[in-house]
């Protein structure tokens, strides 16, 4: 039942060339930046995790967190909904360059198709994007004389989110907007690895706090201070840190 894990490195050692990683975050909120970039390095010492497909509501900025895992060349696929931030030069430069898939998902249907795979829910119907490209090939159908989309379910093999505290049993709270997609992608993926900026014994979370229930979540990581990615890109921060 004690779902701690000893470290960034042994939390993301599991994932396997060609999986479906979905990693919370709006923006730089609830972004599990550590994680992340835990990642990159056992990519850069092992060669693998390669061609994955990623589900995040952007495309990451600047060259930390998402947009150096896609700099890295580890992202096959990239289905998200804002493509173009803030300062999104490493995802628009390979996408240009054709190493890099994009699924573009209007952002409420993002969060639908992934709560709908938590959920067990194969398929929903909605009205957003009939008539433009992204509904092109979509099956359609009138309800009420108006024409519905249908959509399929996101799933993943694995989920990356951030928390602000959570037990040793998986039970998690999120720091206001920080909760975003993460609760989500908890109940979507088969397995969810949690970054925390505190572990706490099972008890000291109120029941009724609890946003994301530990049955969700597989594993638990401490980060006490964890890194914030508007500030690593006010500083610009490059990961990892390149010779100069």
């Amino acid at each position: 039942m004690d779902k701690t894990l000893p470290n960034l490195a042994e939390a993301v050692s599991g994932i396997a060339d060609g999986a479906v990683v979905m990693i919370g975050g709006f923006g730089g909120s609830g972004a599990p930046i550590e994680l992340i970039h835990a990642l990159i390095d056992r990519f850069l010492a092992t060669g693998s995790p390669k061609n994955l497909t990623v589900v995040n509501n952007n495309a990451g900025n600047g060259h930390v967190g998402l947009a150096a895992l896609i700099e890295q060349g580890m992202v096959a696929k990239l289905i998200c909904s804002f493509p173009r931030s803030a300062d999104p030069r490493v995802f628009t430069e390979r996408y240009l360059a054709g190493q890099i898939e994009l699924e573009l998902v209007p952002q409420g249907t993002l969060a639908e198709r992934i709560r709908a795979g938590g959920a067990g829910i194969p398929a929903f119907y909605t009205p957003t994007s009939y008539g433009t490209d992204l509904a092109r090939g979509k099956p359609v159908e009138e309800f009420d004389g108006r024409p519905y989309v249908r959509e399929l379910w996101l799933k993943a093999d694995v989920a990356l989110i951030k928390a602000h505290r959570g037990d040793r049993l998986g039970n998690l709270v999120f720091n206001k907007a920080a909760r975003n997609f993460n609760p989500l992608m908890a109940m979507a993926a088969a397995v969810t690895i949690a970054q925390v900026s505190q572990i706490v014994e099972p008890g000291t979370i109120d029941p009724e706090s609890v946003v994301t229930p530990g049955i969700f979540v597989q594993g638990v990581v401490e980060v006490s201070n964890p890194a914030q990615e508007e500030d690593l890109n006010r500083a610009n921060a490059v990961y990892p840190e390149r010779a100069a």
